[in-house]
């Protein structure tokens, strides 16, 4: 029987309260490491002191604030050729986020339909499938985000393009193990009696059982993206070099450590922290939208 309007949006209303109810309880460092994050990568032109390109070779290599020589107009100092090291952070911030997301979503939009596609059907099908996501696991994907930058060039779209090729057979294994579960349950035999389609079936009736398992396993990706976008701007392989990156300001500063440790150490520490953060915050969804793990 068809839910009226008053009964619907009081489900709404139970359901968003008991979300509210569990975002209060998020810890609190991942919570406020993501959220300046994420606040520096939508807000980045407004808040950005300089502009993060402009050098200056009058103030190349001044130290941050807080050490001898330096100058509250640059508190994080400055590289070689006297860019602001903060405005660099907080632009790099917007790559990070946005490759972060967007190489999520895409690997994601692959993997879980080949997971569900495998897992539902069997066979022939998650043979080849599986096949499939193993080659791509066991691939190295430092060679492959070699390969395509050798026949293209460093773009922010390559760059979002390796990674997705990277983490979607993760996405594709995991929901195939949870469909193969899921399939043999009652209300999936029901659906099937009832002569919904299979397509009906994973959609309505399975995929909404493995969501929670997608974010949880989204949330964790998050920083595995973001680390592996840094290691491909420290290796020249990530967005055009005029473009300011996390990884692309540690390379910049490794040759100088020894006289200005904080070109390499501060962007270094920015990583450290959200991917930190990320893990961290996957941790705490995996428990919190774990019915058996709330009961314990």
């Amino acid at each position: 029987m068809a839910l009226s309007v008053e009964a619907r949006q009081e489900r709404l209303g139970r359901r968003g309260l008991a979300i509210w109810r569990q975002a209060r309880r998020a810890p609190l460092f991942p919570s406020l490491a993501l959220l300046l994050v994420v606040l520096a990568a939508i807000f980045g032109p407004l808040v950005s002191p300089n502009d993060p390109n402009a050098g200056d070779l009058s103030k190349a290599l001044q130290p941050p604030a807080w050490q001898s020589g330096g100058s509250a107009a640059l508190p994080l100092g400055t590289d070689a050729v006297g860019r602001d090291i903060l405005s660099r952070l907080i632009w790099g911030a917007r790559i990070s986020v946005l490759v972060a997301v967007v190489a999520t979503a895409v690997g994601s939009s692959v993997g879980v339909p080949l997971g569900l596609i495998a897992g539902y059907y069997g066979g022939k099908v998650d043979s080849l499938i599986m096949r499939l996501t193993d080659v791509m696991l066991a691939m190295p994907i430092i060679l492959v985000a070699i390969t395509i930058v050798a026949i293209f060039r460093p773009s922010l779209m390559n760059v979002i393009l390796v990674i997705s090729l990277g983490i979607w057979a993760g996405y594709a294994r995991i929901v195939r193990g949870e469909v193969l579960s899921l399939k043999e349950r009652d209300f999936v035999a029901l659906a099937r009696v009832a002569g919904a389609s299979p397509g009906h079936i994973m959609a309505r009736h399975i995929l909404p059982n493995v969501f929670n398992t997608i974010i949880i396993l989204a949330t964790l990706n998050v920083g595995t993206v973001i680390l592996f976008e840094a290691a491909l701007s420290y290796l020249g392989l990530g967005v055009p070099a005029r473009t300011p990156t996390w990884g692309a300001m540690v390379n910049d500063g490794h040759q100088y450590l020894s006289v200005a440790w904080w070109i390499t150490t501060i962007p270094g520490l920015a990583i450290v922290f959200t991917v930190l953060g990320a893990n961290l915050m996957g941790d705490w969804l995996r428990d919190a939208l774990d019915p058996k793990r709330r009961q314990v």
